[in-house]
């Protein structure tokens, strides 16, 4: 038995212009950190007793002989990635849904490939780990996917993240003294909007629009270099959160599917309590959505935006790990 816990993440600047069609041509940016809610893989070596060659179990549960049977785009992705046709009981479990903008698609893709790469026996980096799910996601199931997702929950931590060429990914961490992390943690909120969407679907007409929103995508890639020097200048905090406002506004001009009105009345009606910025995290259009206003507020927000769930979280470090390895 293999169990891995791989991380979920919030991104707070420069989404949109980690995906290939922007960065081949332009520098891409993130500035992002993931979070202690985690997905779980567990998976193990399926004994030949059964009616079915392999059990896989997640909001549903498949019973299968053949890969080519699997339902779960991930799983018969990053089998095919890894040759595997062994039979195999993989299940996942995750501390929040799906398909709300923390990158739990890529957790579990991250997630799995470490489990199956240990179940064979070897040890892979943070690097191949994140280099072979971008491949599994991108080229195997072929989902409209950026790249920050892979490299953030396979490294783990608040990074800098850079992308241009083909797909050079280079990886700086954000160094600031504990007093300022517990600054910035202790302004930021994240609210679950109680629908969830699938962001491969939802990033298509922004992707479309990519040459005609360069100004737009280079002002966010910007905006990235800002946000660090807030932070590392020992400027008013609350200036980040007019950053994410501003990013927001921008990041909405994108695409049509970005936002809806629903989700513009939430944020309206936070901003009348004391949300100084914010946006939705992931691709847009549902999930959860990341708020930015000062700690005496909080109490505020969350009675005003019930009954919508407010999350707590913390911020990590440590990225995809194996916290079991029975592999026999």
């Amino acid at each position: 038995m293999i169990i891995t816990r791989t991380p979920l993440r919030i991104s707070f600047l420069g989404g949109g212009t980690d995906y290939p069609a922007w960065y081949r041509e332009h520098p891409g940016a993130v500035l992002a950190t993931t979070i202690d809610k985690y997905c779980y893989i567990s998976c193990r070596r399926l004994p030949p007793f059964f009616k079915y060659k392999s059990r896989i179990v997640y909001s549903k549960t498949e019973l299968i002989n053949q890969l080519e049977e699997i339902e779960h785009p991930s799983v018969k992705g990053c089998l095919k990635f890894l040759n595997i046709h062994d039979g195999l009981e993989i299940h996942h479990d995750a501390d929040l849904p799906a398909r709300t903008g923390l990158g739990s698609s890529s957790a579990f893709t991250v997630g799995l490939l470490h489990a199956l790469y240990a179940l064979k026996g070897k040890m892979i980096s943070k690097e191949q780990l994140c280099r072979d799910a971008i491949k599994v996601e991108r080229h195997i199931i072929q989902e409209n996917v950026g790249s920050q997702d892979q490299t953030l929950t396979s490294h783990g931590g608040f990074n800098h993240i850079c992308f241009s060429g083909e797909n050079t990914i280079e990886i700086s961490p954000i160094i600031l003294p504990s007093s300022r992390l517990k600054e910035l943690h202790s302004h930021l909120m994240i609210i679950f909007t109680s629908f969830s969407r699938i962001a491969s679907h939802i990033v298509v007409e922004q992707l479309q629009n990519i040459s005609k929103k360069i100004k737009e995508l280079q002002t966010m890639y910007e905006m990235v270099q800002e946000g660090i020097n807030i932070l590392n200048n020992q400027r008013d905090i609350t200036d980040f959160g007019h950053l994410l406002h501003e990013s927001w506004k921008l990041k909405k001009s994108l695409s049509s599917n970005i936002s809806t009105p629903l989700i513009d009345e939430i944020y309206t009606v936070a901003r009348k309590e004391g949300v100084i910025g914010g946006k939705l995290l992931g691709a847009g259009a549902g999930g959860f959505l990341l708020l930015f206003a000062k700690p005496e507020h909080h109490s505020q927000i969350k009675d005003k935006l019930a009954p919508l769930l407010h999350v707590p979280f913390e911020f990590e470090s440590k990225g995809s790990q194996i916290i079991f390895y029975s592999p026999a």
